[in-house]
């Protein structure tokens, strides 16, 4: 990344180039608007390295739904467009559910998913067995939404940035501080003339706009030496929804995925509030048990690397993507928490509909930042 464009005027600045901020960059340059994005760090090597880069259709909400049902619709329709370093891999969903009660809830989901068109079908004791036989027995089955993917999201990143620059968009190492008059502001000091300024950046954002209602949530990561063991789906259990956006500070999760090097990796885990990078190794220690109780063969493998990351979040779990009635040319797309690789196509349409005067292409209303009121 270098300077150049920096002094010129734009239609938009982008500050943030992890998986969010790279669609919305690469939408806006489609459309012809002219780009820049401000970025003091890698493409994508923030919060989007940090992901799984699992492509899912969640349904914690009606809004959350409509948003990564959309998302995920248009991540297949694009994947002849990523190279090949990306990934893109239909692996589908296993939700796993642990006893009845759990079994009941996921032909609910299944029932809910197949009435809006997502192909979901239930599997019995045997057949899940025979679809992931390591996984260990006595659950009482699995929901497969065969449609679900997976993707590499630091390479995905790099290359939504690529097209974008390929379209014209500027490319600069800074950090963007605020917007003022129409003029975008940096860190090194440098004012940028610009109708509008998308804020793609979760950590940035709690800086620059302290008043958003973003909170952050610290997770884990552990991949596994190249195995024997297979998983064929990407595996989850049924409780990861209330586990990740439950009460409890503190939380892990089995979500286990398959890689193309014949590696596994392993999540999940959700801390509260703590922004520290460094590895907590009880919380590690509980995901891994928490990992061996589905899949016990993993207690022969060994780790070959874990790593941490920084979520953004919002109290209803919904990304903050809209206008912000305090500063006129600010437009948020930030608060994704985990869903930020899933729904950044989502996102980026959403920006470019506000931008352009269009009709946003699903419900904006759930994602207005003034949901939350504006604080005087």
């Amino acid at each position: 990344m270098s300077r150049p464009g920096v002094g010129r005027s734009y239609d938009v600045v982008i500050a943030g180039a992890g998986m969010v901020g790279a669609a919305c960059a690469e939408a806006a340059a489609r459309e012809g608007l002219r780009v820049l994005v401000v970025e003091p760090d890698l493409c994508g090597g923030g919060a989007t390295a940090a992901g799984m880069g699992h492509l899912v259709v969640m349904d914690d909400s009606p809004a959350q739904f409509e948003l990564t049902r959309y998302s995920c619709a248009r991540w297949k329709e694009r994947r002849d467009e990523f190279p090949e370093q990306v990934e893109f891999r239909e692996t589908g969903t296993i939700w796993i559910a642990a006893d009845e009660d759990e079994a009941v809830a996921a032909r609910k989901k299944g029932d809910l998913f197949r009435a809006h068109g997502v192909a979901a079908e239930w599997l019995d004791p045997p057949t899940l067995a025979e679809c992931e036989p390591d996984l260990a027995p006595g659950f009482a089955g699995g929901l497969l939404v065969a449609g679900d993917a997976a993707i590499y999201p630091p390479r995905a990143a790099q290359s939504l940035l690529e097209r974008a620059q390929d379209r014209g968009a500027r490319v600069v190492r800074d950090a963007v501080v605020g917007m003022k008059d129409r003029e975008v502001l940096l860190r090194a000091g440098g004012r940028v003339p610009a109708a509008a300024c998308v804020v793609a950046s979760g950590e940035a954002a709690r800086h620059w706009l302290p008043e958003l209602p973003l909170g952050v949530k610290k997770g884990h990561l552990l991949i596994t030496d190249r195995t024997a063991h297979r998983v064929r789906h990407q595996l989850v259990e049924l409780g990861y929804s209330r586990s990740a956006h439950g009460d409890e500070l503190e939380s892990v999760a089995f979500n286990a995925q398959p890689r193309g090097t014949r590696q596994i990796l392993l999540g999940s885990s959700r801390q509260v509030g703590v922004t520290t990078r460094d590895v907590d190794w009880p919380i590690l220690r509980r995901m891994v048990r928490r990992g061996i109780r589905f899949l016990p063969g993993l207690a022969t493998i060994m780790a070959t690397r874990v790593w941490t990351g920084l979520r953004q979040s919002t109290p209803d779990s919904l990304p903050l993507i809209g206008e912000d009635a305090r500063r006129p040319g600010v437009i948020l797309a930030t608060g994704h928490e985990g869903l930020g690789v899933t729904t950044s196509l989502g996102t980026a349409d959403l920006v470019v509909s506000i931008m352009l005067g269009r009709a946003p292409p699903i419900r904006a209303e759930p994602f207005r930042p003034s949901r939350f009121g504006s604080p005087p």
